[in-house]
């Protein structure tokens, strides 16, 4: 192995290793004190921890291993599983981080504008059915690796495990469906989200500066009409010496309105999914031009970095969502 397929082949360690920790950080912390207490944040979170560890251990670890080996040794059968894994896991995460996508803007909108009240998708039986349906669709579009793959050999001995379609027709088809239903609409439903997040902030936030600036506004004119309305301090010895009503005291300014309980933690793991859906944006539509690239020329090298790309996503985005929901720590408190 010369030093520049050894440097890649331990980025790939480290990733592979970040994503193990990770994502089995994200699925432990997101487990409930009790049984009664399960979440839907938390039903989404170790969803989206479930489907990163596939590709964590069954297709981020036997490539890693394949790298160090310079070879694919692992037969054409673990070659179908290892296909198969890739895009069942990958369609997985990419519907889950949607599903999250969506549940936290409805969250920030419900705890910022309706005083915290419930929203859609704070349901364990929606959230359910929304999950299933999404495995659903990431195993149909699975499903055909199991059939279409083989062992490759080149030089020098060189073997490494590729998609093989009946025919380009074929493969240009799928993979065309695929990008479509299992990551354009996705990713274009989770930007629409993120931007929707991103506006809601900054209207919040214009209207606490706006409420803000008027509440000193008042402050300072109460201020003013409470001076102007004290007499001197002779009069006023005068006055309560004969008896005389004390002086009217100015009324205290009026505090601004408190927020909705979790408010601040609510804004807090929405600019977490602002976060993750940046890192979502460069890494998939990166893969997903990889991927059209290698559907009209197939290329070894545009897999590979394909392959990296979403390695990066699933070794990165645990610890932003960790960090929004303030579970970044070894303590062991709920």
């Amino acid at each position: 192995m010369d030093a520049e397929d050894l440097i890649e082949s331990i980025i790939r360690a480290f990733m592979f290793l970040a994503g193990i920790l990770g994502n089995n950080w994200l699925a432990v912390r997101s487990l409930p004190a009790q049984k009664s207490g399960l979440r839907t944040n938390e039903v989404l979170f170790i969803n989206l921890a479930a489907s990163n560890l596939i590709t964590n251990y069954l297709v981020d670890l036997p490539d890693t291993v394949a790298d160090f080996a310079g070879r694919w040794f692992l037969g054409e059968t673990f070659c179908a599983v290892f296909r198969f894994c890739a895009d069942l896991s990958e369609t997985s995460s990419i519907f889950t981080t949607f599903f999250i996508s969506a549940f936290w803007y409805q969250k920030l909108v419900g705890s910022l504008k309706r005083g915290g009240a419930p929203v859609q998708l704070d349901s364990l039986c929606l959230v359910g059915g929304l999950l299933a349906g999404s495995w659903t669709v990431a195993l149909v579009f699975s499903i055909p690796h199991l059939f279409f793959v083989k062992v490759e050999g080149g030089n020098d001995s060189y073997e490494d495990c590729i998609d093989v379609f009946p025919n380009p027709v074929a493969q240009q088809t799928y993979e065309i469906i695929y990008l479509t239903m299992a990551n354009a609409l996705p990713v274009a439903g989770m930007v629409f989200f993120s931007v929707q997040i991103v506006i809601t902030l900054l209207q919040n936030q214009r209207r606490i500066q706006t409420h803000n600036s008027g509440v000193t506004k008042e402050k300072g004119e109460d201020e003013n009409k409470s001076v102007s309305a004290s007499p001197p301090s002779g009069e006023t010895n005068t006055d309560s010496r004969a008896g005389g009503a004390p002086p009217n005291l100015s009324k205290p300014s009026q505090r601004p309105a408190k927020p909705s309980p979790g408010s601040g933690s609510q804004v807090r793991a929405a600019k977490s999914v602002v976060a993750v859906a940046s890192v979502f944006l460069v890494c998939w539509l990166t893969h997903l031009l990889l991927r059209i690239t290698n559907s009209i020329h197939t290329s070894s090298i545009v897999v590979e970095v394909a392959s990296y790309i979403a390695a990066s996503y699933t070794c990165i985005i645990p610890y932003i969502f960790l960090h929004g929901v303030k579970k970044l720590s070894c303590s062991c408190k709920r």
